[in-house]
């Protein structure tokens, strides 16, 4: 069964209106719901939601030597903010599925599947 990354971004230094508290209760009311039908389901599979982007430290090669920098790559303005990684034969039900998510928390969400593997 193919598996799907729902990926959560947020760009930096975008401002949101303030949620009201009954609004922000609501809306983990809301996705709570989405979470446990995902796990019912079978569909779900991990997720977790990442610290801001400024804790992240990136590893890369120069020259052949490994270079270590802290925080994100500095030309992003878009960071992941959480993810999803889901498992489904329907692209279009994982579709409704980040429709739910991204109505829910009011951010947008990209899918893209997992490149098949031999264990698929």
């Amino acid at each position: 069964m193919p598996h799907y990354l729902l990926s959560v971004h947020s760009v930096e230094g975008q401002t949101r209106e303030p949620t009201a508290e009954d609004d922000m209760r609501g809306s983990h009311d809301r996705l709570n719901t989405i979470e446990q039908e995902m796990k019912a389901s079978g569909m779900w599979v991990f997720s977790g939601r990442l610290h801001e982007a400024d804790t992240a430290t990136v590893i890369r090669t120069v020259r052949g030597q490994i270079v270590t920098t802290d925080g994100p790559f500095g030309e992003s303005k878009e960071h992941l903010g959480g993810f999803y990684i889901v498992r489904a034969d329907d692209l279009d039900a994982v579709l409704a599925l980040a429709a739910q998510v991204t109505a829910a928390i009011d951010t947008p969400i990209e899918v893209r599947p997992f490149a098949a593997t031999s264990g698929d």
